[in-house]
C-alpha cells in the first residue's frame, strides 16, 4: 500500500534524524507547485555528514517501500536532492542551505510540524574508515 505523501514526508525526516541532520523542516509546497507536495529540507555539519545523511533516508526511505526516482548529487557534494515524487528530500552542507535558501524561496509554503521517536544513530557523523566511509 502507497504512503500518503505527508506520511512519506513525515518519514523522510525521521531519516534525517536519524543521522543526526540539522534544523530539518517539512515545506508543504503543493499549493504552489504542480510537480511535488513537500519540501523535506536539513543541512549536515560537513560533506561527509551531508553523504551519510543521504544515504540514510534512502535506507530508511527503502525499508518503507520507497523509491527515489531520481537522485541529484555526488559523494562530496554540498547539496544532495533525492526525488521521491509526492516529497523531494534536500540536504545540504550550511554553508549551501544558507546560499540557496529554500526556505525563503518558498516562505509562502506551509511549515508541518513534526516529531521524531527515534533515537538518533550511535554511528560516527566523520570518516573513521580508510576509505571515508563513516
Amino acid at each position: 500500500m502507497a504512503l500518503e505523501p505527508l506520511d512519506k514526508a513525515l518519514d523522510i525526516a525521521q531519516g534525517m534524524e536519524k543521522r543526526r541532520a540539522l534544523d530539518v523542516m517539512i515545506l508543504d509546497v503543493s499549493n504552489l507547485m504542480s510537480i511535488t507536495d513537500y519540501f523535506v529540507i536539513c543541512h549536515g555539519r560537513s560533506q561527509t555528514h551531508v553523504d551519510a545523511v543521504a544515504e540514510n533516508i534512502e535506507e530508511y526511505a527503502e525499508e518503507r517501500d520507497m523509491r527515489p526516482e531520481h537522485r541529484e548529487g555526488k559523494r562530496g557534494s554540498s547539496w544532495v536532492i533525492l526525488d521521491y515524487g509526492s516529497v523531494v528530500a534536500h540536504v545540504f552542507t550550511e554553508e549551501a542551505r544558507d546560499f540557496y535558501d529554500l526556505e525563503r524561496l518558498w516562505e509562502d509554503a506551509a511549515v508541518i510540524e513534526h516529531q521524531t521517536d527515534e533515537q538518533p544513530t550511535t554511528e560516527p557523523d566523520e570518516p573513521t574508515g580508510s576509505d571515508g566511509t563513516p
